[in-house]
Formats: structure tokens, C-alpha cells, sequence
């Protein structure tokens, strides 16, 4: 029995896990959860349904109406997948209008196997025009604007991406990849590199690219499996509600074999807002979860914001670096991590050596507020600077401006850092002083 409450414990442990990251749009993340949810408990309604809500949010619909389907065979009465897949058989228009949507983007995977970057770039601006939450399609057309130095359209493709799903990894390398490439323009092509193709009775002559053709070619594998069973996909929808009750045990059985393969099909996305804020209502920890929620949404929102700060150009290194002091690193996936630690590691030094060098100033003339400001940010940046000194000062400015547990905490933190060591030695005597003068002003 105990080892019963565990598994359901877990089960809904990740399940809350996938609610608060689909809260903050995490979709990527509430998939893995979810996912790891139903592994613990495959009959976990609310987990298996909020995951296809958040399969169609991200334009990965299809996948959704699998998850619906299993939940409703598994709780037929009282389940809102009842619901969203009702909504969805109304929609049979919208279906036929992202079929073809998908069969257009699966032509540009072919087209980028063939280097017609051109021909790709105007198919997927129809694809994502019928189809606005096609998440894979966004990443696709913004690997292009890369691939051809675009790089104004890849950034604005890349926002959208990231607003249907905040941390998803792909959508965040290419952001970290348009950051590296800023500034590196090819300086000149040989005259003789060119790739013929064939479109119907024309030969299309287009020179040839080389800096991610290895990358659209690993997106084509991974993603020309979902065009092969999109018909698949649509028929078996259209005919399911005329199975016979006698063989759904058989029906189920193929849903679940074609729930990892299908990648297309529509919902009403205001159908995802009033399950989620009917989830939202329902979970015990919602205020936590609206509190995380904003500091990760903000961490990304000042994230791009130093991003474009550097990409610009008309920012000054003190600038960006604020910027980044605002960024949350830990509420970043790995893809957002990596990119603040490419900014800061080229960012930082510099300013943390004009601002200590503030901070001593302000600190010798006793402008004190000054001081903890400059030094404030130094030890912000990079706690260990100059092996202690910038904790050392910063304690110094607070001893000096009357505020003694701020000074403590720093002292007490170039101890810890830095033992036997003359930074030590000195923060101890600071710490020895104030105590040998609150003992003389109690006498």
C-alpha cells in the first residue's frame, strides 16, 4: 500500500511540475514532466490531458488528440477531453488547411536537401501564416535567415518561437548561434560554386551554402518522419467516431503505436486558457507558481534585452552589464544559460575593473553610498574578485557608513572564501574592531 501512495505521490508531483511550467509557457519542459508524470501513472487524468493541451499549444496538435483519445477511453464519463476532442471534430476545415500547411513545410525540408534556401523561406512564410502555432516551422524559416544572414528576420522569427515555448532547446541554440555569428559576414564566394536543381521544367542554378547545410540536413531526418504519416493521422481521426464499441480495445491499441509519429491537426486555444486556469484554480501552491512564473518570464524578457543590447551595438558595456544583473540564471533552461554565460564572460571582466576601481575611489574620498554601489554590482558580477578584495572593500564601506551586519556578512564571507589569506587577516580585524567597540559603548 505504501509503495501504491508513492507512485501516485510521484505521479502527481510531476504532474504540478508540468502545470507550473505550462503557467510560464515552459512547454518543453511541462512535456518532460508530464511525460514522467504518466510513466508513474498512466491513469492520471489531469496529467494526460494537460499534456495535450500543451502538445496543441505549441502547433503539435495531433500528438494532443492521441492524449485526449486515451483519456477519454480510460474515464469516459466526466473527462474534458470529451470536450476538446468535440472541438476539434467541429473544425473540419481548419484540419484540411493545416494538412496542407504541413505537406508545404515537409516540400521545404526537401527543398533545403536540394540548397533552395529561397524557395524554402517563401513556402514557410504560407506555412506559418496558416498555421501560427507551428512551432517546428518558426524554427525552420529562423535556421534559414541564419543560413543566409538575415539575421534582423531570424531574431523576429525567434521572439515568436520563443513565446510559444519559452525554453525550448532548439528555438534557444539558435539564439546562442545568431549571437556567435553576429558581426561574421562571409568576405567573398567563389565564382564557381553553384548547386543546380529542378523544379518541374526549369533548372534553377542558386550558389552554394556550406555554413548549416550539416544542421537542416539533421532537421530533415528528424522531421520528414511526421509528413510520411500526417494522412494516416487525419483519416484515422475522421473515422474514429464510427468504430464499433467491440473493437476499441484494437482501436486504442493503434492510437497509442501512431501517438509518437503524428505532428498535425488544429484545436481552440482558448480551450487550453480555461483548462489551465481551471488547473491553476485546483493546485494548492498557485501563488508559488505565479511567483516563479514571473521570475523566470522576467529572466528571459532581460535576457533578450541584454542580447539585443549587444547585438546593437549602441550600448556600453555598463549598460549591458546591468542588464544582465537582472537575469535570474538559475530560472534559465540549459539553452538560456549558456547563452548569459557567453555574454558575461565577455562582458564582465571589464566592467567589474572600472567599477572596483569607482568603488576604491568613492570609498577613499568617503563617499560611502557610492562605494557599496560600484561594489555592490563587482561582487554581484563575480563574488571572488581580486581574491576578496572587492567582499573586503564592500564590507569596509558598510562598517564605515554605520550599517555593521551588512559589514559582518561581507567579512564573514572573505573568511569563508578565502581563509589564511591577508584579505582574511584583514576582514578579522574589521570584524575584531566592531566588537571591541560595541563592548566599549555598552560600558
Amino acid at each position: 500500500m505504501n509503495y501504491t501512495k508513492k507512485i501516485l505521490y510521484q505521479s502527481n508531483y510531476w504532474y504540478n511540475d508540468g502545470l507550473r511550467k505550462a503557467q510560464i509557457r515552459d512547454m518543453s519542459g511541462a512535456i518532460t514532466s508530464l511525460r514522467r508524470s504518466l510513466q508513474y501513472n498512466r491513469a492520471n487524468i489531469n496529467a494526460r490531458n494537460l499534456l495535450g493541451l500543451v502538445y496543441y499549444g505549441r502547433g503539435e496538435v495531433a500528438e494532443g488528440l492521441v492524449e485526449w483519445i486515451i483519456s477519454k477511453n480510460l474515464k469516459p464519463r466526466d473527462n474534458i477531453a470529451g470536450y476538446f476532442i468535440s472541438e476539434v471534430q467541429k473544425s473540419a476545415n481548419e484540419l484540411e488547411i493545416i494538412n496542407q500547411a504541413v505537406k508545404k513545410y515537409n516540400q521545404c525540408l526537401i527543398y533545403c536537401e536540394q540548397q533552395g534556401e529561397d524557395l524554402a523561406i517563401i513556402q514557410l512564410k504560407k506555412v506559418i501564416a496558416a498555421h501560427p502555432t507551428f512551432l517546428k516551422a518558426y524554427q525552420l524559416l529562423a535556421l534559414l535567415y541564419l543560413h543566409t544572414e538575415q539575421y534582423a528576420k531570424a531574431r523576429q522569427i525567434l521572439r515568436t518561437a520563443r513565446k510559444l515555448d519559452t525554453t525550448n532547446e532548439m528555438t534557444l541554440r539558435y539564439m546562442h548561434a545568431m549571437t556567435q555569428l553576429r558581426g561574421k559576414k562571409t568576405k567573398g564566394k567563389s565564382k564557381d560554386e553553384s548547386v543546380e536543381y529542378h523544379l518541374g521544367n526549369e533548372t534553377i542554378i542558386q550558389p552554394a551554402h556550406s555554413g548549416m547545410k550539416e544542421l537542416s540536413s539533421k532537421i530533415t531526418v528528424a522531421n520528414i518522419i511526421a509528413g510520411v504519416f500526417i494522412g494516416a493521422a487525419i483519416i484515422w481521426f475522421l473515422i474514429l467516431p464510427a468504430v464499433n464499441e467491440e473493437k476499441s480495445d484494437q482501436v486504442n491499441k493503434q492510437i497509442v503505436e501512431y501517438s509518437n509519429r503524428i505532428n498535425a491537426l488544429e484545436a481552440q486555444v482558448s480551450a487550453q486558457t480555461k483548462a489551465l486556469d481551471e488547473y491553476r484554480a485546483a493546485s494548492s501552491d498557485t501563488e508559488a507558481a505565479q511567483q516563479t512564473a514571473a521570475s523566470t518570464s522576467d529572466s528571459y524578457e532581460n535576457l533578450m534585452t541584454a542580447s539585443d543590447q549587444y547585438d546593437s551595438g549602441s550600448y556600453s558595456e555598463d549598460t549591458i552589464a546591468d542588464t544582465l544583473l537582472n537575469v535570474n540564471r538559475a530560472a534559465l533552461g540549459s539553452g538560456g544559460q549558456a547563452l548569459y554565460d557567453q555574454m558575461s564572460s565577455e562582458i564582465f571582466p571589464t566592467v567589474c575593473e572600472s567599477r572596483y576601481a569607482n568603488g576604491l575611489e568613492s570609498l577613499d574620498v568617503a563617499n560611502y553610498d557610492n562605494a557599496i554601489q560600484y561594489l555592490i554590482k563587482v561582487v554581484r558580477m563575480d563574488e571572488q574578485y581580486e581574491n576578496g578584495g572587492a567582499l573586503l572593500n564592500l564590507g569596509t564601506a558598510y562598517m564605515r557608513s554605520g550599517d555593521n551586519d551588512n559589514a559582518k556578512t561581507y567579512f564573514n564571507r572573505v573568511i569563508e572564501l578565502f581563509p589564511n589569506t591577508d584579505n582574511a587577516n584583514s576582514a578579522q580585524t574589521s570584524l575584531n574592531s566592531m566588537t571591541d567597540s560595541s563592548d566599549n559603548t555598552k560600558q
